[in-house]
């Protein structure tokens, strides 16, 4: 399995509990460019880049590129810091258009979950 793109993350392990779906354990360095302003003394990581996470890690379970065409009931829950132990997970939905759920966790709580829809 050839490894997930991590230009501003670091992965620590890539799981495939079963063919559809992947999990990856993944940690975001406080040096990380997402953290320069966002925020002074309070560093989160923007929503956006979890996004980009999820998009990484259901290229992982699909093995192939795509165009993410659209997102639906994308939830925002708990702030992500540097250095926290992230859990991406993705799952096929079996949905014409492609669809992936995905939930990201962050110290053991739900930070973002939502779908992902592409085109292949």
């Amino acid at each position: 399995m050839e490894a997930m793109t991590r230009r501003w993350y670091s992965v620590i392990r890539i799981t495939r509990p079963d063919a559809e779906q992947v999990v990856a354990e993944v940690t975001v360095p406080p040096d990380s460019p997402w953290f320069s302003g966002h925020f002074p003394d309070h560093p989160i990581l923007p929503g956006i880049a979890q996004l980009g996470m999820a998009r990484d890690v259901v290229r992982e379970l699909t093995g192939s590129d795509f165009r993410v065409c659209g997102l639906k009931k994308v939830r925002f829950k708990q702030m992500i810091r540097p250095n926290d132990v992230i859990t991406v997970t993705a799952r096929r939905r079996g949905e014409k258009p492609a669809s992936y759920s995905f939930r990201i966790m962050a110290k053991g709580q739900m930070a973002c979950s939502g779908i992902l829809i592409v085109e292949e």
